[in-house]
């Protein structure tokens, strides 16, 4: 499974810091941003995950972020 979210991440120690977070609850996921694109992607490769959980857990640390269609 993979999605796409944008977010409103602007620095690389950000992204580890939230990929760290997504990590422990996604351990066999591949995650990764790109933040040379306007919508500062997010993505994320793993067997299962819930969008709701990854917009929940990105909000709680500050950040905002919507699944991309």
């Amino acid at each position: 499974m993979i999605e796409v979210f944008k977010t409103n991440v602007q620095e690389e120690s950000q992204c580890q810091i939230i990929i760290e977070k997504l990590l422990e609850h996604y351990p066999n996921g591949s995650i990764n941003f790109d933040l040379e694109d306007c919508d500062k992607i997010l993505r994320i490769h793993a067997p299962a995950f819930s969008n709701a959980k990854i917009i929940a857990i990105l909000n709680f640390n500050g950040y905002f972020c919507e699944a991309l269609q």
